[in-house]
């Protein structure tokens, strides 16, 4: 049985000399070389670890935590969404095929997901539909929230009337929106921040009724779903006592969870347990969060240390449901 992470990020070389050219567009500064890279944005700044660009280094890694294959999405530092349209489409490209590079120099071991200039809806589907045609991608991540507007919005739903066309899955990955204010220490941003906005977004794609327009799209979420699979209950009495949940969409959220996949990335054994009794295993895959400090490096066993786990919910976590949801094959 092969293992497949869904969660495992990377940041290419071709982005990475990109932001060195122009430090001022992308408000970033690269420093360093090739191996001892450092990026540096605002109060943000980290070592970039071969492993962010590098596909031996990537494979090296998937070897050491027992992965067979990764499906390598941008980190989120080079979503870019505040760039206008042109230089959007031609970043989000930049990317895009830096992470077919990578595939391609490991092609039995890493398969790529794209990011998409979502600020600007008609350069985003421009750039799926070439993703999808020309470098066989399966998979897109985007924000959870795309700056400051909301995924739900009226303006996103062509992109993602297209996605659900093409049958690519969306991986929804937070972005830091909810780093202000109370969350602005003790790395809460991210603790509480990230989780959050995945939750919001659920939220609000769930009663706004954009789901029952996009039935059949498929989205992956992040971080063991953020509150989701804990609050679902809530989401689910709100919508029966409460008008302004029910105003626009008579489905219920419990029944709206057909549209959503989940990382097993909760960092407790009895967490992911709940969230497999939650939502199936059916719909959970695995997800290490490389090559951050706030991933898993002992995934495998992670999953193999909940409670009453089965050989199906094993093997369901594992490879199928990820094999299903993207299309794998042996």
């Amino acid at each position: 049985m092969k293992r497949i992470d869904c969660h495992n990020h990377v940041i290419p070389e071709r982005i990475i000399d990109a932001m060195r050219e122009q430090p001022a567009l992308y408000n970033t500064r690269i420093e360093g070389a090739r191996g001892s890279y450092r990026f540096a944005r605002g109060k943000v700044a980290f070592e970039l670890a071969p492993e962010f660009y590098d596909a031996d280094a990537k494979v090296e890694a998937l070897d050491r935590k027992g992965i067979d294959i990764a499906y390598i999405s941008p980190g989120p530092q080079v979503f870019f969404y505040g760039l206008g349209a042109d230089e959007a489409l031609k970043t989000a490209r930049i990317v895009n095929d830096g992470v077919a590079d990578m595939v391609a120099a490991q092609p039995a071991r890493l398969r790529g997901m794209a990011t998409l200039p979502m600020r600007h809806p008609e350069a985003a589907i421009t750039e799926l539909e070439r993703v999808v045609r020309d470098l066989g991608f399966r998979a897109v991540e985007m924000g959870t929230a795309i700056g400051e507007e909301e995924l739900a919005d009226p303006k996103f739903r062509p992109v993602l009337r297209r996605l659900q066309e093409l049958k690519v899955t969306v991986f929804a990955h937070p972005n830091t929106q909810g780093s202000a204010g109370r969350l602005d220490c003790y790395y809460l941003a991210n603790l509480i921040g990230n989780p959050l906005d995945t939750t919001v977004m659920v939220g609000k794609l769930m009663f706004s009724g954009a789901l029952d327009e996009l039935r059949e799209l498929k989205i992956l979420l992040a971080h063991g779903g953020g509150f989701l699979p804990y609050q679902i209950g809530r989401f689910e009495h709100g919508h029966t006592v409460r008008a302004d949940t029910s105003a626009v969409t008579q489905t219920k959220p419990m029944a709206m969870l057909r549209n959503f996949y989940f990382d097993a990335l909760t960092h407790h054994p009895r967490a992911t347990r709940h969230l497999l009794d939650m939502v199936g295993s059916s719909h959970v895959v695995l997800g290490t969060d490389a090559p951050f400090d706030m991933g898993e490096e002992h995934p495998v066993q992670a999953l193999y240390a909940v409670p009453g786990l089965t050989a199906e919910e094993r093997e369901d976590v594992c490879y199928r449901t990820a094999a299903q949801l993207f299309g794998e094959t042996e």
